[in-house]
């Protein structure tokens, strides 16, 4: 049996040049714990944040693990698991500290409440994209939003993995996404990905062209990826009897509280849903029907592979991806079966 891993580690906060490739022993699993050989992972921009030392909470250094997302094959059951058994296709979803539990490696070992069935015509690739962007997107608009047909949706960060899933999650419920971006750059490819409208921030007279587009009303729903001091511009375009989500914050200067009151604004986290037997069930239930109708289809800009894992948070930091980043790995000869067919959504 494998008993060591190659696992990125950071020892020191600064840009991705401190991402090293590592041989870190593995040991066997333990109660309610589960290995996986990896075979894609996701990137999100938490883990630029955390690899900086700006993210919610700091890394444990030195020897710091990377990442939360990713997709592969259990080898391992430890003790007192159940649902999962050698052989089986997973997505890993761990809200785990990333410095102990960080996926970015080839073969990883996690607690098994992070860990998703992977669904046959979801290949690795698809399924370290899937879940932390949809969701989010999911249980922003649905669950706390309760979008209807019709409504306008505010999306800003639109380019985004997170924004990218909710055009899609938009669309899916008859709702009209409204696509906010940076610049003019990538209009053309967001207008092809979903959106109805495409509104460019550093154009600047965001709240009249938003109240353009909808008719005078504003949005049902706005949902930020941005704060920072913008959020009282964003915050006036909501409808009187909508709602402000904001799920992150790309801009790290103080935040205002709107005063366009009165207004709802609701701090959203993925945990909501992940954390919510119910509300995960539900989660899983719409995503998996999105995708078998082809309504959600996880957009991914570029594949990399782990030893290129530099190269692929500079990408991730560059801000000119529209979709998803993922990192792919390579164990080897592949196994064709012909009992199996895997298709790419």
């Amino acid at each position: 049996m494998v008993n060591h891993a190659r696992a990125v580690l950071f020892h020191e906060l600064g840009a991705p040049d401190v991402l090293q490739i590592e041989e870190v022993s593995l040991d066997a699993p333990g109660a309610g714990e589960v290995r996986v050989r990896v075979d894609a992972i996701g990137l999100n921009r938490a883990e630029a944040l955390f690899r900086t030392g700006t993210y919610y909470y700091q890394p444990t250094l030195p020897g710091s693990r990377l990442g939360f997302e990713a997709a592969g094959t259990v080898e391992v059951v430890g003790p007192e698991v159940a649902g999962f058994a050698p052989g089986d296709a997973v997505s890993i979803i761990s809200d785990q500290e990333m410095s102990r539990h960080g996926v970015y490696a080839d073969r990883v070992i996690v607690p098994a409440q992070s860990l998703l069935s992977r669904p046959a015509l979801v290949d690795a690739i698809t399924g370290a994209a899937l879940w932390t962007t949809y969701l989010t997107a999911y249980g922003a608009l649905v669950e706390v939003g309760r979008t209807k047909p019709g409504d306008s949706v505010v999306i800003t960060a639109a380019s985004s993995g997170v924004g990218i899933a909710a055009i899609q999650i938009a669309n899916h419920l008859g709702a009209v996404p409204i696509a906010v971006t940076r610049t003019v750059a990538k209009s053309t490819r967001l207008l092809q990905a979903g959106a109805a409208h495409v509104i460019a921030a550093d154009e600047g007279d965001l709240v009249n062209r938003i109240h353009a587009v909808t008719e005078g009303k504003g949005a049902r729903v706005v949902f930020d990826a941005v704060a920072g001091p913008g959020l009282s511009e964003l915050a006036e375009t909501v409808a009187a009897d909508g709602l402000l989500i904001v799920y992150g914050w790309l801009d790290p200067r103080p935040t205002s509280l709107p005063m366009n009151w009165p207004i709802t604004v609701h701090g959203f986290n993925a945990d909501l849903i992940t954390a919510d037997p119910d509300r995960m069930r539900r989660a899983r239930a719409f995503i998996e029907a999105g995708l078998h109708a082809g309504t959600l289809k996880p957009a991914i800009d570029r594949t990399f592979d782990l030893a290129d894992i530099v190269q692929a948070h500079r990408h991730l930091e560059s801000n000119t991806q529209l979709g998803k980043i993922v990192v792919t790995i390579q164990h080897g000869p592949p196994v064709v079966s012909s009992e199996k067919t895997t298709l790419r959504i």
